[in-house]
């Protein structure tokens, strides 16, 4: 039997493929801290369907490959539709997080604490960028609890291993020492950065990388 493609368009595609799935891995690395904290259904959306597409070109770069090495005409077909289907996913998910890039990133203005999963009693925050930001901002706390009375939450003291405050009188404002006075921001910093940065432009790219390697694969299709 005669054989059907070109070799040369078989080792182009999966080389593709490939970087295809290499960045599909890095695509969703590290975003998943950015849903339990953005508190806006577009932005969590966003990242979502950012964990999605990537783990979906990754899923989908292995099965290109193994289709175009076995010539498999079928399996090439389904591959070329189901990247399709990614790709328009991709495009919202790149639009989305654009578009949403400064709310992500004053987002955290809106949260008291946020703990490590891996050690959720060990690291602990108070605000944005420490326990001043309640002070230079404004928030519903203000509302319930002038400045004077506690210029911040008591969530913001430090507790003891049983999650016992270590001193009511002192915190706040007497003793600075006894407040947690690192923002959450460092936390999610990278988290952020991801999504911002990763997901808009990063996903922009896999994206315009992804478009070529379609195209031949779709003239590949023709051929088998």
């Amino acid at each position: 039997m005669a054989e059907k493609g070109s070799p040369f368009i078989v080792g182009l595609l999966v080389l593709g493929n490939i970087i295809i799935l290499m960045s599909g891995l890095a695509l969703y690395y590290k975003v998943y801290p950015i849903l339990g904290v953005s508190g806006k259904d577009d932005v969590y959306a966003g990242a979502w369907i950012s964990i999605f597409t990537g783990f979906s070109f990754f899923c989908l770069g292995v099965f290109g490959i193994i289709g175009l090495v076995s010539g498999n005409r079928l399996m090439v077909l389904l591959y070329l539709v189901l990247m399709l289907f990614v790709y328009m996913f991709e495009c919202a998910s790149c639009i989305t997080s654009y578009t949403h890039r400064d709310f992500v990133k004053q987002v955290c203005s809106r949260v008291t604490r946020v703990h490590s999963l891996s050690s959720p009693l060990q690291q602990q925050y108070c605000g944005t960028s420490g326990p001043m930001d309640w002070v230079n901002y404004s928030s519903t706390f203000r509302t319930f609890y002038p400045e004077v009375v506690s210029p911040w939450p008591f969530l913001c003291c430090k507790r003891d291993p049983n999650f016992v405050i270590l001193s009511q009188e002192g915190c706040p404002p007497v003793l600075t020492c006894l407040s947690l006075l690192q923002g959450c921001f460092d936390h999610i910093g990278h988290a952020v950065d991801s999504y911002t940065w990763g997901v808009s432009w990063f996903g922009f790219a896999i994206l315009m990388f992804t478009c070529p390697v379609m195209l031949v694969a779709m003239y590949h299709y023709t051929t088998l």
